[in-house]
């Protein structure tokens, strides 16, 4: 996967330059085309395109607006010195958690961000991520090894599985489907954000799996 960085934009360059009118039209076009629009907190999955993940974050963060940016570390030869550089895990892919009011206000302000949508009747709906899918995937993603494995929605048959969960370790308390995944011999927990990704891991760190279903 490749991927760039791009830290010293600024706000300005981020941001288009419309009028408070046009900004307005924006909002109301978008809570228009969304239902939930219900004044509560909402985890959001969107995207952070042309490779801006993290002046997108930064962003947000100066908004005091919460989100979450999986990274990795990777090592990379610059100038002939091996320095460790942090990056997107996923290209793009950023969760906003927040009221849907408030982020439609600084989405117009920041074209950049994008809702990642799924289809509802003859609607495109921004995907809202239940809180313990998000907070199952954090975990998961905060423990990346090279052994991680991402997978797109519909690649994986969760029918052929079954609902686990894992106690003891670092991924105490992770709900999972145990299945067995293309390429790999033993099977893995597989945590699935719903119409986003999927994450295949090993649990070897669980002191025992538990079957839910």
């Amino acid at each position: 996967m490749t991927l760039q960085q791009d830290n010293n934009l600024s706000f300005n360059v981020l941001c288009e330059t419309r009028s408070p009118k046009d900004m307005q039209q924006s909002v109301l076009a978008a809570q228009s085309q969304c239902p939930n629009c219900d004044g509560e907190m909402h985890w959001f999955a969107m995207r952070a395109t042309y490779h801006r993940e993290f002046s997108v974050r930064a962003l947000l963060e100066a908004a005091g607006i919460e989100c979450y940016l999986p990274t990795t570390q990777q090592l990379k030869q610059i100038n002939g010195r091996k320095l460790r550089i942090t990056t997107p895990l996923i290209a793009s892919l950023i969760f906003v958690h927040c009221v849907k009011e408030k982020l439609q206000h600084f989405k117009a302000r920041v074209p950049h961000l994008q809702y990642m949508t799924k289809r509802e009747g003859a609607k495109h709906i921004p995907i809202i991520v239940p809180q313990k899918q998000m907070d199952d995937f954090i975990a998961v993603t905060r423990s990346y090894t090279e052994q991680t494995l991402f997978f797109k929605p519909g690649e994986l048959n969760f029918k052929c599985g079954t609902r686990v969960r894992l106690h003891g370790g670092i991924l105490d308390g992770l709900e999972g489907t145990l299945m067995k995944v293309t390429g790999k011999r033993n099977r893995r927990v597989v945590i699935e954000v719903e119409d986003v990704i999927a994450v295949a891991i090993e649990c070897t760190d669980a002191q025992f799996i538990e079957i839910i279903q």
